[in-house]
């Protein structure tokens, strides 16, 4: 294994048995069973992965992907049927919190018990049972047997002893954000420690704000296979596709690594399944002369969208338009044009901190939709989603829409986040037959500067007024 590699998986597969019975299982592992009695489940599919040392990488995906199943194998839980795993550095890991304490132990025994599995000395661990206990800090009941402790107690002091066991490779499944809201920011608190520190950290999460904002890199995995790996905006933009069926996942090549590219290209092939090729019905406005632009899309934008031929000769619409945007739907709907105004109603992508603005969007539908829902969100440029809202939230609209309506859609709201730079995303979607369909999506699509004299801490203002006064008591 190379020098500055922390872990290494190679060809890594896990197939699990699955019994219909208890008995099938008991005679298989006996080998009295007559025949195949199980079926087997491919939770791992041939899955190769390197995290360097110092670095924090996120794996994300869907239930049953196979996320939680790497974790164990990493760590020494699980075996795998086939492949390897190397690790250079001491792991402590947060997998199923509590794992390996014993119920009749008090709290100072199981966290003896507990560091010592890790593979921790005595004297090291006594070393450390002060700022365990400060960690957990659950009083007294740290000498009552665990069974006593109520699930947030148990929660705080198993957290405590993996976080404070100083390990250089932390394995976090799923349980950073435990107990009440005071002990969950003391937990994240301790994760940027070890960041600046400079420990290697891998951890699961369906939290896409966490894995954006720690995460250096993301690996997607879906059924087994892993789609890809890459920054974290841009794994998490494919596994929305992902979520929603609009990704089309490769059925032979498991090793394939999409790139920015291909993954447009196949999203794109997929929505194209229609009648009317879905690059026809969408038009992406990255600016005059764009060859990706079919003549028919433009064709019609210029005959149904005036103001649209006005955005496209400006100047400087390149620097605010995204090229790179990505677009994806089943093309019942294509977003045709999208853009912001200002106070004074003028197109424009700066906005003046304090002032009200407006999001407009034009939608055109392709075929009769029973409730379509128009979305925008506004993200930073770590791709952390910052706020947002939808027609169905604000009630704004509920109606059926048919084959070729068009509509505009505008959002107006005052500008109250931090002075930076932001990116904008549009979305139609909505429910058929009780399952959520995206009809059109375009994500990073347009840049949007607020300016501001004053910046407070945050993301938001919260436009305090501060009053200082002499004490009359």
């Amino acid at each position: 294994m190379e020098k500055d590699i922390a872990i290494e998986v190679k060809n890594l597969t896990k197939v699990y048995k699955l019994y219909d019975k208890p008995i099938d299982r008991l005679k298989d592992s006996l080998g009295l069973s007559m025949g195949r009695r199980f079926k087997e489940h491919l939770a791992l599919n041939n899955v190769n992965l390197k995290v360097k040392k110092g670095e924090t990488v996120g794996i994300i995906g869907t239930n049953g992907s196979g996320k939680s199943t790497i974790l164990k194998i990493i760590t020494g839980v699980l075996t795998p049927t086939q492949g390897e795993v190397s690790v250079d550095g001491h792991i402590s890991a947060l997998l199923e919190l509590g794992a390996g304490f014993n119920m009749e132990y008090n709290g100072i025994d199981n966290i003896y018990l507990n560091g010592m599995m890790i593979g921790f000395s005595e004297e090291e661990i006594t070393r450390r049972l002060s700022a365990i206990l400060e960690f957990a800090d659950i009083g007294d009941y740290v000498y009552q047997p665990v069974k006593t402790y109520s699930s947030g107690m148990f929660v705080r002091l198993a957290f405590a002893v993996a976080i404070n066991i100083d390990p250089e490779i932390l394995i976090v499944d799923e349980a950073l954000s435990v107990g009440d809201v005071f002990f969950q920011a003391k937990c994240y608190h301790k994760f940027e420690e070890f960041k600046k520190q400079g420990k290697t950290i891998l951890f699961v999460s369906h939290d896409l704000s966490s894995i954006s904002k720690y995460c250096d890199r993301a690996v997607l995995l879906n059924q087994g296979v892993l789609l890809g790996e890459g920054t974290p905006k841009k794994m998490i933009d494919i596994y929305k596709q992902v979520l929603v069926g609009q990704f089309p996942l490769p059925k032979s090549d498991v090793q394939n690594l999409l790139d920015d590219e291909e993954v447009r290209e196949a999203a794109a092939r997929k929505a194209g399944k229609k009648d009317e090729p879905y690059q026809e019905a969408s038009v992406k406005n990255t600016g005059p002369g764009d060859k990706k632009k079919s003549g028919k899309a433009q064709k019609g934008k210029e005959a149904d969208s005036p103001k649209g031929n006005e955005a496209a000769e400006r100047p400087d619409k390149q620097h605010t338009e995204n090229p790179d945007t990505l677009e994806y739907g089943d093309g019942a709907a294509a977003i045709e044009e999208f853009w912001v105004t200002d106070d004074r109603g003028v197109r424009s992508n700066s906005v003046i901190k304090g002032t009200e603005f407006t999001v407009h969007m034009r939608v055109r539908f392709k075929r009769d939709v029973a409730a379509p829902i128009f979305a925008f969100t506004f993200k930073n440029i770590m791709g952390i989603e910052i706020t947002g809202t939808n027609s169905m939230v604000e009630k704004a609209f509920l109606e059926p829409v048919s084959s070729g309506d068009v509509k505009d859609i505008s959002f107006t709201q005052k500008m109250t986040l931090q002075g930076g730079e932001y990116l904008l995303s549009f979305g139609v979607t909505g429910f058929e037959k009780n399952d959520f369909t995206v009809y059109h999506r375009l994500y990073d699509a347009l840049n949007v500067t607020v300016v501001s004299d004053k910046n407070t801490v945050g993301y938001f203002d919260m436009e305090s007024t501060c009053k200082v006064e002499d004490y009359a008591g």
